[in-house]
């Protein structure tokens, strides 16, 4: 089984590292690198979601798709347009209506923060901001219920500002669990990844033994 996973913002793909670590060796695991979805100086969501999109479309069987953020909104975006290739979600801190006022404050931040913070994420300061501001009007309120797959949504307990949203975003999807990792704010992948592991090791294990059911259901109907 094939998971990949979708940092957040201000992230790279090695976030994942200790939160793979965790996992059992039997759940194969490929970490993307968001940055080498764009090129600098054009960093608009359409762009990374379309790169995004094409990797993804290359694959034959349905994707496991993990995100964090970021991660989290590209995964949801490719459920809700290909609901036929995703065979289950862990969205971590996931918006479905981008909160506009806050995305503002973000590029405020931004604005003021030294450029060699952004040296390790593959993001200029430019890039970030362009980023943001490409996000402010997305709104996938209307498309969330074209998502039937199996949904994790998680979110650390300290998250306050993006965990009424998944509690929010776990009650508008059929077949959606709630989970709230323990002793973490929003990046649960650096903050608790043991937990975060946990979490979704055993929602793994919980979706095999539902298709196991499903799967014998339908054969004894056919038979």
């Amino acid at each position: 089984m094939k998971y990949i996973f979708l940092h957040g913002m201000g992230q790279n793909a090695s976030s994942w590292d200790k939160t793979i670590s965790f996992l059992p060796d039997n759940i194969e695991t490929v970490c993307l690198e968001l940055s080498d979805f764009f090129t600098k100086g054009n960093c608009y969501y359409d762009k990374i979601y379309s790169a995004f999109c094409d990797y993804c479309n290359k694959f034959s069987d349905p994707l496991n798709l993990c995100g964090l953020s970021l991660g989290a909104v590209l995964a949801l975006n490719y459920a809700i347009d290909f609901p036929q290739r995703v065979m289950s979600l862990v969205l971590i801190a996931p918006q479905y209506d981008m909160p506009k006022f806050l995305l503002r404050v973000q590029n405020l931040v931004f604005k003021f923060m030294p450029k060699s913070q952004f040296q390790n994420i593959g993001l200029t300061k430019n890039d970030f901001i362009t980023l943001t501001n490409s996000m402010v009007n997305m709104d996938f309120t209307k498309d969330i219920e074209k998502i039937f797959c199996p949904v994790l949504v998680l979110c650390g307990e300290k998250d306050n500002v993006n965990k009424t949203v998944a509690v929010k975003l776990t009650e508008r999807l059929p077949r959606a669990k709630f989970i709230t990792i323990n002793n973490s704010k929003h990046e649960v992948n650096l903050d608790n990844p043991n937990e975060l592991a946990k979490a979704i090791k055993e929602y793994i294990i919980e979706d095999e033994e539902f298709v196991c059911v499903e799967c014998e259901k339908t054969s004894g109907l056919l038979n």
